[in-house]
């Protein structure tokens, strides 16, 4: 690995709170030494079980971090959008919220707001291998929503149970941290909160970029398709929208 984060990341305690792990495997990478059942406690969750990534977010800004999400996420956010302020963002995602009933995404959109309105960054840019080396060399984990389906090349799962049905089944979503890259291989290394995983006996495995850049532009079945990037903040930047930027 060219370069590689010395990032330990404890098994998901469920199958709904990778999310909360993976978050928590952030804090700790910063010496945060929050317990992860407070960190699983405090972040909110779906009716169905798990999170988003910006609820994500909005708990690191919250705790005095500085947060920026990529968004690839088409089922909430139109392109055309990022070419205005952020007070234009919040107008459109308002007035989408209204002509559309999905409840699903009145709830993100209720986060988006939450997460501009806590200084949280927002940017729209193309998703590169030279995007997620940024931040991998400068030693800044990269926390993501992305389909596991894919990923793991898994049969759909069904049901409550999650049972595998591959013809009844629907792609899963999933969080993982990736925290390293092999330039010359173009591998990207995962620290995964999923201890069953079927890449690997252990947390943590290398995959080709390629995998899993369509990974995470494919979370968006599961309104995932993101990149969360959280970094200390030596001051909290609360109530001050940042403006939305086309990278």
């Amino acid at each position: 690995m060219e370069a590689f984060l010395d990032v330990t990341i404890l098994p998901q305690p469920d199958d709904t709170t990778c999310g909360p792990t993976c978050l928590h495997a952030v804090y700790q990478y910063y010496g945060d030494t929050i317990h992860l059942a407070q960190v699983i406690d405090e972040v909110k969750s779906l009716e169905t079980g798990g999170t988003l990534d910006v609820f994500l977010a909005c708990h690191a800004l919250r705790r005095g971090y500085k947060a920026r999400i990529y968004t690839y996420n088409l089922q909430v956010f139109d392109p055309t959008w990022f070419s205005h302020g952020p007070e234009y963002i919040e107008e459109r995602l308002l007035a989408q919220m209204a002509a559309k009933e999905d409840q699903k995404l009145h709830l993100a959109t209720r986060g988006y707001l939450d997460f501009l309105n806590l200084g949280g960054e927002l940017r729209f840019a193309d998703l590169t291998p030279a995007l997620l080396r940024k931040y991998l060399k400068r030693s800044i984990p990269v926390l993501t929503g992305l389909s596991s389906t894919y990923l793991y090349r898994s049969m759909r799962e069904y049901g409550d149970l999650c049972a595998d049905d591959d013809v009844r089944g629907n792609p899963s979503g999933h969080f993982v941290l990736l925290c390293g890259y092999n330039r010359p291989d173009r591998l990207v290394a995962i620290a995964d909160p999923h201890m069953d995983n079927p890449m690997a006996e252990g947390q943590k495995y290398e995959v080709s970029i390629d995998r899993v850049i369509c990974s995470i532009l494919l979370g968006i079945v599961t309104y995932d398709a993101n990149l969360l990037i959280i970094e200390p903040a030596k001051k909290k930047n609360h109530g001050q929208p940042a403006r939305p930027v086309i990278a």
